[in-house]
């Protein structure tokens, strides 16, 4: 899935898109860096993972954590009767419905697919669909 994310990355910056990550993103991003390999981890120190943050806090926007995701998150759940480690997602959507944002990139299309309210882009789409 690598080769597909990172061209599909290069593409959107390419064509000058707003690309941001939330904190969740960063946060889930140092688990799996720090994570042992035979734990499906990556197994990069905590300075090799800490240099990799910074370079990408230096290439994308980082979404603000603000007092109006909580609510956001509590009204998606009930909505959508969200359960068990979904819940993660629904706190990315509403990140992304405080701060305005209308898509997301990922490989886990089917478990966004319930919100209504964004756009759901698999990476292998973005040099077909949106180039």
């Amino acid at each position: 899935m690598q080769p597909q994310s990172q061209t599909a990355l290069e593409h959107l910056l390419q064509d000058a898109d707003q690309v941001c990550l939330a904190s969740q993103n960063l946060i889930e991003f140092w688990n799996v860096c720090t994570r042992p390999l035979d734990k499906n981890g990556l197994g990069m120190s905590v300075q090799e993972t800490y240099a990799e943050l910074i370079r990408l806090e230096g290439i994308f926007s980082i979404l603000p954590d603000t007092p109006y995701i909580y609510p956001q998150w509590k009204q998606l759940v009930e909505e959508h009767e969200v359960k068990g480690v979904n819940v993660h997602d629904a706190k990315l959507v509403a990140v992304m419905l405080v701060n305005g944002i209308s898509h997301i990139l990922t490989f886990n299309t089917e478990d966004f697919r319930r919100f209504s309210h964004i756009t759901v882009v698999n990476p292998s789409e973005i040099t077909t669909e949106y180039s």
